[in-house]
């Protein structure tokens, strides 16, 4: 009976210590960075999950540019293969493979979308014009999660650092989150350009 009267009378003093020390305003914080990062994972996905069915969309025009098919192709395959999930942001290496393989996949989707433009029949396909406003469509999302994502680390790694509330997250081991692929977010989030010119004629 005694330790329970004790426990009565404690709970709810740690409740009001946790809370103005910033322990559940961090957790808050923390929880937001990870549902933004999931948000914008969906998206990836997405976008993996659109292309196969436009690199088949437009495999049989593209005759003689089989060699950007197969970069689309091998790009989208390296990113399948790099796995994260909202708990791996604390993982600076795998972290950074998973944005380098995407810059690479929209760097592959932009040569492609490039070179489609040289057939009319294509442009002209439904298939094709689906795809392309669906995969616009992501690509526009994933930026607007990124961009989310960006603001919520901002938030989060502010608190952390700010006094007093920075004592409450060294005394549970909460640290600063690298803000991944700040440093290359316009190239990251930069969705494929459609352009409709076609290229000029190479000089002899």
């Amino acid at each position: 009976m005694l330790k329970r009267a004790l426990l009565i009378l404690v709970l709810p003093l740690v409740s009001i210590f946790l809370t103005g020390c910033g322990y559940n305003e961090i957790q808050r914080l923390d929880e937001q960075v990870k549902t933004t990062w999931s948000q914008t994972l969906n998206q990836y996905e997405r976008r993996a999950e659109l292309i196969p069915q436009l690199v088949n969309s437009v495999n049989a025009y593209m005759v003689n540019e089989r060699a950007i098919l197969t970069q689309v192709a091998e790009a989208r395959s390296k990113v399948g293969t790099i796995q994260v999930t909202a708990n791996d942001l604390d993982n600076p290496e795998l972290m950074e493979r998973f944005t380098a393989a995407q810059s690479q996949l929209s760097s592959a989707l932009s040569r492609l979308i490039a070179v489609s433009e040289n057939y009319p029949q294509l442009k002209s396909d439904g298939l094709f014009r689906d795809l392309m406003t669906q995969l616009e469509g992501t690509e526009n999302r994933i930026a607007t999660e990124r961009g989310r994502y960006v603001q919520a680390v901002q938030e989060y790694n502010l608190i952390v650092r700010q006094f007093p509330t920075l004592i409450t997250a060294k005394i549970f081991g909460y640290r600063t989150m690298e803000n991944y692929g700040v440093s290359k977010q316009d190239e990251i989030t930069k969705r494929p350009e459609v352009n409709f010119t076609l290229p000029e004629p190479a000089k002899p």
